[in-house]
């Protein structure tokens, strides 16, 4: 029976009387430092943990380009197939833009093995795939399939890159032929329940979409009639105030003409630069009631300057003509009986009721300066 051989820990270099300092092999890093030593030995492929093309003076790194040579020796499909063992090992631990850069130098060795090629293609589309280039994923497919027309994984791919693309009649179309090649296939099956589902949420969408656009295309010809029945005109200016050009006139019931008209509402007050804006007010609403309605205010507000006769008795009402004139709006009247005379008529601004508060203590100078004219400019 033999004994285990006794361990002899290593001995440290000793120089003799005439040896150099340090072992032949290290000798040339006496005068380094340990980041330089470490630079100096990644260069040496044995050590390499990272890629360096140069020898540290600007030269080639002979050792590495020798390594890099050795990747292409032997026959071309042994070459190509080393690159496709190599990309398949990547892939394995999912470094997929490496794995593609590996099927990339295969497939540019050109061989003429039909299987080793569809290989590599298909492969190179697998790490497309997961890269999200999905058309560069659907060529290489293509790619392979033209070598054999019976491969499951690229009508997969392929499938899945196309519903990814939401081209969703293109990927049924490829689950389709693969169906053909293996009706059992479950990655298939699951894939075109997906794809399916899908499909039908996209129709479902677009017919809602439809329906929406046809329905306003009906409420906008009811609406139409019902202020066409009221004689009601709309003047557009070309520079509307902003918080009118989402301004809106509606049916209280869409699908109803006769019911209630619902405007916007554009409150100016001249003699203080200001103004109000009342979302929705029923053609039904009278000019007093309208009064009331924006007077409903703290009483520091009238408090302010120019708000003294701010009162819903000191108020006169006032809205423009078609003809860029002014008429005093009776304080009993509904926006309804104001809007349907045919003289004067009255239109709406912009798609909103436009209405000028004037103290009376001051409406007389305010009336003096109207100018017709300019009103009519303001409009172009």
């Amino acid at each position: 029976m033999s004994s285990k051989p006794e361990y002899k820990k290593p001995q440290k270099y000793k120089p003799g009387p005439n040896d150099p300092a340090l072992p032949p092999q290290l000798s040339e890093f006496k005068d380094k430092t340990p980041d330089e030593v470490l630079e100096e030995l990644n260069r040496m492929p044995f050590f390499m943990t990272k890629l360096d093309e140069s020898n540290g003076e600007g030269g080639d790194n002979l050792e590495l380009e020798a390594l890099k040579a050795l990747a292409y020796e032997g026959e071309p499909h042994e070459v190509a197939e080393n690159f496709k063992n190599q990309g398949n090992d990547l892939f394995t631990v999912k470094r997929f833009r490496e794995a593609r850069d590996i099927y990339n130098k295969g497939i540019e060795i050109k061989c003429e093995n039909d299987k080793i090629n569809e290989a590599l293609f298909a492969n190179r589309a697998a790490c497309q795939l997961e890269l999200k280039n999905y058309r560069s994923c659907i060529n290489d497919c293509k790619h392979a399939l033209t070598l054999n027309p019976k491969n499951i994984k690229c009508y997969y791919r392929m499938g899945k890159a196309f519903y990814l693309l939401n081209n969703i009649e293109e990927a049924k179309e490829s689950v389709g032929f693969g169906q053909k090649v293996d009706k059992e296939n479950k990655s298939l099956i699951t894939l075109l329940e997906v794809i399916e589902k899908k499909d039908k949420e996209i129709k479902e969408k677009e017919a809602k979409v439809l329906r929406e656009k046809q329905e306003r295309k009906n409420f906008k010809i009811i609406l139409d009639n019902a202020m066409g029945l009221r004689h009601i005109t709309n003047i557009n200016s070309s520079h509307p105030p902003d918080l009118l050009k989402d301004a809106k006139i509606r049916l209280e019931d869409p699908i109803d003409f006769e019911s209630q008209l619902i405007y916007p509402a554009l409150i100016m007050y001249p003699t203080t630069d200001e103004f109000d804006f009342v979302a929705e007010i029923s053609e039904l609403t009278t000019v007093q009631e309208l009064l009331e309605l924006i007077l409903e205010r703290p009483q520091e507000w009238f408090e302010l300057p120019g708000h003294k006769n701010f009162t819903s008795k000191k108020l006169i009402a006032y809205m423009e003509t078609e003809t860029g004139g002014l008429i005093k709006a009776g304080k009993k009247m509904t926006f309804h009986d104001i809007l349907k005379k045919d003289s004067p008529n009255i239109p709406l601004f912009d798609n909103s009721l436009k209405i000028y508060f004037v103290p009376k203590i001051e409406s007389e100078s305010w009336l003096a300066k109207w100018d017709k004219q300019k009103a009519l400019e303001n409009r172009s």
